[in-house]
């Protein structure tokens, strides 16, 4: 008679292999919060108001014929970094004048190089905006047309091979865990499938604002199904003892 399969637990592994799984996961955790901070900072504010909405979603992919980017930064998020306030006004009227070439040579460039250049340049980052050229700066200045379909291409392709070997990875982890079959089953598809429908809703939202709902869900989904992955393997690695039956 053929001996059940034997699988690996928690249990089973040496206190080396649970001091780099933690190291891992919690460098992983701060990875994410990190990452939750950067997209906070990157998308918050397009709509004109503090904080992160579901307009300034919308307005990231989507766009919008009565918000610039610019403009919008300029009087949100970015005002603080600009050295005399009255820039601000200059940047503002420049805008609704038409963000004409002349314009931007004359009295825009040096306010932009003097305090917006240091972050807002290709090489230095180039998931912002770039206001090194007038070319880049009225991509920005103009009516918001949200995220370009080759900008959406090249993120989602870093996003599918980067987090899918993170996932991928948190999950080997977790499989150790001593949890319902089912439920750990369940478990390890969940941020996975979280992450393709938000990567796909990305585009959606391109034509349909309304998507942008589905984006933040999706978006939470996976975020919270891998927290609880890290925590609940964290738990069983260091504080979880399974109760031992008395043999009858």
């Amino acid at each position: 008679m053929n001996k059940p399969e034997q699988f690996r637990r928690f249990k089973d592994i040496s206190v080396s292999e649970r001091i780099l799984n933690t190291i891992f996961l919690l460098t992983i955790g701060l990875g994410y919060l990190a990452a939750l901070a950067n997209l906070y900072y990157t998308h918050q504010g397009l709509d004109g108001k503090t904080g992160l909405s579901i307009e300034d979603v919308v307005i990231s992919y989507h766009g919008s014929t009565t918000q610039t980017r610019l403009g919008t930064a300029i009087k949100g998020i970015m005002k603080s970094n600009l050295k005399y306030p009255s820039d601000g006004d200059v940047i503002m009227k420049w805008i609704h004048g038409g963000a004409d070439e002349a314009g931007y040579n004359e009295k825009i460039a040096p306010i932009l190089n003097r305090d917006c250049i240091i972050c807002h340049t290709p090489s230095i980052n180039p998931s912002l905006p770039d206001l090194t050229s007038y070319d880049g700066v009225s991509k920005v200045a103009r009516g918001d047309g949200g995220a370009s379909i080759p900008t959406l291409v090249r993120v989602s392709h870093i996003h599918l091979f980067g987090i899918a070997f993170i996932l991928f990875f948190i999950g080997r982890i977790f499989l150790l865990c001593e949890i319902n079959i089912y439920v750990k089953r369940i478990a390890v598809v969940i941020p996975f499938a979280a992450m393709l429908i938000d990567i796909l809703s990305w585009f959606i939202t391109k034509s349909t604002p309304s998507f942008a709902y589905v984006v933040v869900i999706s978006g939470a989904l996976m975020g919270i199904s891998m927290g609880m992955q890290i925590l609940l393997s964290i738990y069983q690695m260091w504080f979880f003892h399974r109760r031992k039956h008395p043999v009858c």
